[in-house]
């Protein structure tokens, strides 16, 4: 028996020949989980790029399959789509080998070392927003697409944000990104795999190259930090896993970062009474550098952060793969079935959240706590052993986003009309979200 005739006990929407479902994921999986659900509710398949896969769109089956107890879920198995150019990072490791690797990287994310993240990403925001234009028409998201890459190379290698070389790592990083998520798989000219392929040697090869002088000089970016790092027992990376890891956080803590403030911003345009109440968050900050704890004066600008995370997560599916065969609530998903955790519709469910189409960052606020309805209600962190490392890295470089923007800044939409979201592979704005910056007056 085939492994898709394996699978034909469970639901599965109409195919198109050939493509499967991959266009109806491509161009409106919303919709798609919509009727999926509707249909069969918490457990069904698709086809996409060839492949069958097996959805989950429950808390109950995500906390099972992220908490993996009976040790059956491979999360390098689920993300080998993205292998060939970003294999070997934290994400795409299981079991006693992904605890290892990260006992090592926390070091990086200790609070000694944020505070030192946070000292020289603030003033560097304050700079770069300083060039982005006032009462014109701007192109939120690549806008803030470039400014992340600035920042990464800033935070994380240690670049001066106008450093020639960093313009230079980032196109090589824009072209690894493309080819991680084309569906055109081989290293075919003029393809974006190729370029993608391309855009990992470079960044290879220049990673490789600063590890000797990072180790010696020390330094407190991100990239020095790593070349450092080691756990309790004493056990450091070897070069080749320096490389590996630190071409990895690059994707993770860029793509996901310009995604979730730009669903910030959008909300933020369409809803100018909690801007208010954002700005004058701010306002009551104290003068001069963004210090540690200004981040805890900040709990609005949190709350937005989350709503806009869960309305549009940067993450809305989670792969995984079975390595054995398993039962979920009668249903028998055989052994090397590739499954779907579709965080993004859970965390729009009106069993976890009341209006949950609705803008209201107030359902994160003490007293009301929504997301707490379920451990797994609201994650757009994922959860588990692999459970996002930098989560706290991201709300940080948020509020001090949110800070350098609106203590001098209004943003307002620059047209009329809805904007609409392509949500694969990762949430964009089509269109690309016009807005207008305004001058704050006072």
């Amino acid at each position: 028996m085939s492994h898709a005739d394996a699978l034909s006990h469970i639901p599965a929407p109409r195919q198109l020949p050939f493509f499967g479902n991959t266009l109806d994921c491509i161009h409106d999986s919303d919709g798609l989980q919509a009727r999926c659900v509707r249909d069969f509710g918490e457990l069904y398949r698709i086809s996409l790029l060839g492949r069958w896969r097996v959805t989950f769109a429950s808390a109950d089956a995500i906390d099972y399959i992220l908490t993996d107890p009976d040790h059956i879920f491979s999360a390098a198995g689920g993300w080998e789509m993205i292998a060939p150019l970003f294999g070997g990072g934290l994400m795409l490791r299981d079991g006693a080998d992904h605890k290892a690797h990260r006992r090592i990287m926390q070091a990086a994310f200790r609070k000694p070392a944020m505070d030192s993240y946070l000292a020289m990403m603030a003033p560097a925001l304050e700079n770069l927003l300083k060039d982005w234009p006032q009462g014109k028409r701007l192109r939120f998201f690549p806008a803030v697409k470039d400014l992340t890459l600035r920042m990464g190379a800033h935070v994380f290698m240690g670049l001066a944000v106008d450093d020639p070389q960093a313009e230079v790592l980032n196109r090589a990083f824009r072209a690894e990104l493309a080819g991680a998520l084309t569906p055109i798989r081989r290293p075919l000219p003029f393809t974006a795999f190729r370029r993608g392929l391309r855009g990992k040697a470079e960044l290879t090869a220049t990673f490789r190259a600063l590890i000797a002088e990072r180790r010696a000089a020390g330094g407190d970016d991100f990239f020095s930090r790593m070349c450092r790092a080691e756990d309790e027992a004493g056990r450091a990376w070897t070069d080749d896993e320096i490389v590996t890891h630190f071409n990895f956080l690059m994707m993770a803590a860029h793509d996901t970062t310009a995604s979730g403030l730009t669903t910030m911003a959008w909300a933020l345009a369409q809803h100018p009474h909690w801007q208010d109440r954002l700005a004058a968050e701010v306002d009551a900050l104290d003068d001069g550098p963004m210090t540690p704890a200004m981040l805890g004066a900040m709990p609005l600008t949190e709350q937005v952060f989350r709503e806009a995370l869960r309305l549009i997560p940067p993450v809305p599916f989670i792969p995984r793969r079975a390595t054995r065969a398993f039962d979920w609530r009668g249903t028998h998903i055989p052994a090397g079935t590739e499954l779907t955790l579709a965080m993004g519709w859970v965390m729009r469910s009106p069993a976890h959240f009341t209006d949950p189409e609705t803008f209201d960052p107030d359902r994160f606020a003490e007293g009301r706590a929504e997301h707490l309805s379920h451990r797994y209600a609201w994650a757009p962190f994922g959860g588990g052993m692999h459970k996002c490392i930098g989560l706290h890295f991201s709300m940080m470089q948020v509020k001090a986003f949110t800070r350098a923007l609106l203590s001098r800044h209004r943003i307002e939409p620059a047209r009329p009309g809805p904007t609409t979201w392509a949500m694969m592979p990762i949430p964009r704005p089509r269109g690309d979200l016009p807005l207008r910056l305004v001058p704050r007056l006072g």
